[in-house]
C-alpha cells in the first residue's frame, strides 16, 4: 500500500471481484443448509407423526442457535479476524450438516440443528462487517446487496434441492445432499476471500471499550434499535410465510404435491433481483425511501397471497420475496454504517440476533395460528408484523443522516 491508508476496494478491482465471490460461496455455504429442511417439513411432519408447527422447529432451531451466537461470534472476530472466524464456523457447521440427518429421532435432530446453527452464526455477524471494512464507503450499499443476493441463492439452493431430490430419495437423503453442496461452497469460500486489509484484530490485553460498553453503545442508539427491529419483524414474516406456504397449497382448493410446491421456492430468485436493486438505488436515493418502499412491496404481496388463485399466490410471493430482500439488504448494510467503527461487529451482531430471534419466534409461533384458526388469520398477521416494522422505520430512521444518499 506504499504506505498510504488503506481506502477499500472499489467495484471492478480483481480484489473486489474476489470479495464479492469469496462471500457469495459463503453465502451458499450458510444459507443452504441453514433452511434445508423448510422444503421438506410436510414430509418430516408426516414420517415423524409431528404437527407443522413441530416440524417447523427443523427450522426454528437452527435459527435460534444461530441468533445466540452471532453476539460471540463478532467478539470472535474482533479477536482472531474476519476471516478465520467465518471460515471455522463455515468449516464446523458443514461438518455437523453431514451429520444431522443421519440422527434417528426428532429430539437429537434438533440439537445437532441447533449446533450447526451455533457454526452458522459465524457468517451473518461478521460478513457486513467485514464488507464495510473492505469497500470504498460509497460502494458499501451496492455491496451488501450483492452480498444478500447471494444468500438468497443459497436459501434457495437448499430449499429446492432438499425438496427435489427428497421427493424421489426421503428428506433425510435431500437434507445430506444439501450438506455436500454446502462443503464444495465453504472450499469455495477459503480459496477466494481475499485477506482483510482495513481491520486489524486486538489482543485481550489491548486497551479500548469492553465487549459491554460496545454491546452497550449498539443498544442505545434509537437508529440502531430501529434498525434491528427490521430485521426482527420482517425476517419473522417471511420465514413464517415459507414455512406455512406448502402446507396451505396442499390443501384445497390448491391440492398440489410436493414436488410443484417445492418449485416454489424458485421465488427465491426474486430476492436475489431486488437486493442488488435495492442497494444501489439506496446509494443514489437514500436508505430510508428505499426501504419504506420495500416494506409496502412485502405487505402487498402478503395480502395477494389470500386470493385463492394460483397466479395471484404465485405473483404475491414474488412481490412479498423481492420486498423483503430489498428491505434486509438495505436495513442490513446501513447498521455498520450507523454504528461507530469501534462498535461496528457488535451492530451487525445485534441486527442479526433480532433477525434470527425474529425467524425462530415467528417462524413457530405463527404456525400456531395457522393451525388453530386459518391462513386468512395468518396472513393478516403478516401484515401487521410489516406496519409495525414500516412505523418503526418512519419513528426512528427518518432524520438519521446515513439514511441519505
Amino acid at each position: 500500500m506504499n504506505g498510504e491508508p488503506f481506502a477499500g476496494h472499489a467495484p471492478g478491482s480483481p480484489l473486489y471481484r474476489r470479495l464479492i465471490a469469496g462471500l457469495f460461496f459463503a453465502g451458499i455455504a450458510t444459507f443452504a443448509q441453514l433452511y434445508s429442511t423448510q422444503a421438506v417439513l410436510p414430509q418430516i411432519a408426516a414420517d415423524l407423526a409431528i404437527s407443522p408447527a413441530t416440524a417447523a422447529l427443523t427450522v426454528s432451531a437452527t435459527t435460534l442457535g444461530l441468533a445466540a451466537a452471532v453476539i460471540p461470534w463478532s467478539i470472535v472476530a474482533d479477536r482472531i479476524g474476519r476471516i478465520p472466524a467465518m471460515a471455522i464456523g463455515v468449516i464446523a457447521a458443514t461438518a455437523l450438516g453431514l451429520c444431522a440427518p443421519l440422527s434417528g429421532e426428532i429430539g437429537l435432530f434438533l440439537i445437532l440443528r441447533v449446533a450447526e446453527g451455533i457454526a452458522l452464526g459465524a457468517v451473518p455477524a461478521v460478513a457486513l462487517a467485514y464488507l464495510s471494512e473492505e469497500v470504498r464507503p460509497r460502494y458499501a450499499a451496492a455491496a451488501a446487496g450483492s452480498y444478500i443476493a447471494g444468500t438468497t441463492v443459497g436459501g434457495l439452493l437448499g430449499r429446492i434441492v432438499a425438496g427435489v431430490v427428497g421427493e424421489f430419495a426421503g428428506w433425510r437423503i435431500g437434507i445430506w445432499v444439501v450438506a455436500t453442496v454446502c462443503a464444495l461452497a465453504a472450499v469455495l469460500f477459503l480459496v477466494l476471500t481475499p485477506r482483510a486489509q482495513g481491520f486489524v484484530p486486538r489482543r485481550f490485553d489491548e486497551q479500548g471499550p469492553s465487549i459491554v460498553a460496545r454491546l452497550t453503545a449498539s443498544l442505545r442508539s434509537p437508529q440502531l434499535l430501529a434498525l434491528y427491529a427490521q430485521g426482527f419483524l420482517l425476517m419473522g414474516a417471511f420465514v413464517a410465510v415459507y414455512n406455512y406456504l406448502g402446507f396451505h397449497l396442499s390443501e384445497p382448493p390448491f391440492l398440489l404435491p410436493v414436488w410443484l410446491v417445492t418449485l416454489l421456492f424458485l421465488a427465491y430468485l426474486a430476492g436475489t433481483v431486488s437486493s442488488p436493486w435495492a442497494g444501489s438505488l439506496a446509494s443514489r436515493l437514500g436508505r430510508y425511501p428505499v426501504l419504506l418502499v420495500a416494506i409496502l412491496a412485502t405487505a402487498c404481496g402478503a395480502l395477494l397471497m389470500l386470493v385463492p388463485s394460483m397466479p395471484l399466490v404465485l405473483g404475491g410471493l414474488l412481490l412479498f420475496t423481492a420486498g423483503f430482500f430489498a428491505a434486509h439488504a438495505v436495513a442490513s448494510g446501513w447498521t455498520p454504517v450507523a454504528a461507530t467503527a469501534q462498535t461496528r461487529a457488535q451492530a451487525s451482531s445485534l441486527y442479526y440476533f433480532g433477525y434470527y430471534a425474529g425467524s425462530s419466534l415467528f417462524g413457530w409461533a405463527l404456525g400456531l395460528a395457522f393451525g388453530a384458526a386459518s391462513w386468512t388469520w395468518f396472513v393478516l398477521l403478516i401484515v401487521v408484523m410489516c406496519a409495525v416494522s414500516a412505523a418503526i422505520a418512519m419513528l426512528g430512521l427518518r432524520a438519521s443522516r446515513t439514511g441519505r444518499p
